[in-house]
């Protein structure tokens, strides 16, 4: 399996991940009982030399299911009937998780409320406020 490329800066290499060829769960007939076509893609996020400190800090916050107590990312890949396109899709979804921790979030910059969005809400409150009083008021029949 050759070196993964992630980014122009980030690729894995080959060693870094590990497959494995397992029966996949659900329907398939007696293929799916013959053939071991899903696949298990493991990465172990703490020991690898590719991705940067921060990348791999992301990753394992995450909280992630997928991440084992040892810092390895388990992706399985069971959604096709054939082990290359499983391993395409497993290789995919791995390259989308580093890319999501790659991501620097955009800075806020807070702002205050306008104006006109103070006097809505104002509005809103009063009009609910008089729905409510107007309910528990006591009807005349006369």
């Amino acid at each position: 399996m050759p070196s993964v490329q992630i980014t122009d800066t980030i690729s894995l290499s080959d060693d870094e991940l590990e497959e494995k060829f397992v029966r996949s769960s659900g329907p398939g007939g007696q293929n799916a009982n013959k053939v071991a076509t899903a696949v298990q893609l493991r990465f172990n996020v703490c020991t690898s030399t590719s991705l940067p400190e921060r990348v791999k800090k992301n990753i394992l916050n995450s909280g992630d299911s997928r991440l084992t107590k040892g810092g390895a990312l388990i992706v399985i890949a069971e959604r096709h009937r054939t082990q290359e396109a499983n391993r395409r899709d497993a290789l995919k979804r791995l390259r989308r998780i580093i890319l999501e921790a790659c991501r620097v979030p955009k800075h806020r910059i807070a702002t205050r409320p306008t104006l006109g969005s103070k006097k809505r809400r104002l509005a809103g409150k009063a009009k609910r406020a008089t729905v409510k009083k107007n309910r528990s008021g006591k009807v005349d029949l006369d």
